[in-house]
């Protein structure tokens, strides 16, 4: 598959890059070469194929879920300017 210049002028107009005239029949053969890599990769038997959701066996390690500082809920609304009923209270932003 050879992708013709026009095409080329388009894709770039739609990634909103500039190419030089003269460097146009450089890009349409690089680009006709990635197109024609998908038409063949297409081209693979996958269905035996299981899918990966990374490419290496890496676990994530996580740390444990536990509680390391205690409730200063009431040391923090002790020093607001304004609460009632264990809620911060604040200026209506929006009448």
């Amino acid at each position: 598959m050879s992708l013709p210049i026009k095409s080329v002028e388009n894709i770039a107009h739609l990634a909103r890059i500039s190419i030089k005239e003269q460097d146009m029949p450089v890009y349409a053969h690089q680009l006709s070469d990635i197109l024609n890599l998908v038409d063949q990769m297409s081209g693979v038997d996958t269905s035996k194929i299981t899918p990966m959701a990374h490419p290496l066996d890496a676990v994530a390690r996580l740390r444990a879920d536990v509680v390391l500082e205690g409730d200063q809920r009431d040391l923090f609304q002790s020093i607001a300017p304004q609460v009632e009923a264990g809620l911060y209270l604040v200026p209506k932003v929006i009448e």
